[in-house]
């Protein structure tokens, strides 16, 4: 079992930037796919960006591309997400979230971070 926390969230203003992290605990983190979801207010939950358990393969959402990365250190457990160039409408809450490989079917999830961004 995989336990995820998130932190970094915040509020910035437009055009700014933010870095989430996700941290993990258990011994089998490096066999899991993590993504990034958000969910704004009356909004359904979306995927934003994943990264495979090697941390060769990623996927972003167009919504996203070109403004987020995200990178992962097995050594250490963790995801990160680094948000350049933030809109308003990027304002939501965050999860990061653990698939094992393969799957495509995201099991364990974070309690979630506040991102705020204001114009």
């Amino acid at each position: 079992q995989v336990q995820l926390v998130e932190s970094g969230g915040g509020l910035v203003q437009a055009g700014g930037s933010l870095r989430l992290s996700c941290a993990a605990s258990g011994r089998t983190f490096n066999r899991y796919t993590i993504g990034w979801f958000r969910q704004a207010p009356g909004k359904e939950r979306e995927l934003l960006t994943a990264i495979d358990w090697s941390g060769g393969s990623t996927y972003h959402a167009d919504s996203v591309k070109g403004r987020f990365t995200i990178s992962r250190d097995n050594a250490k457990s963790t995801v990160s997400l680094q948000m350049n160039s933030l809109k308003p409408e990027d304002t939501a809450v965050y999860y990061c979230a653990g698939a094992v490989s393969g799957t495509g079917q995201y099991i364990y999830w974070g309690q979630g971070t506040q991102v705020t961004v204001s114009s």
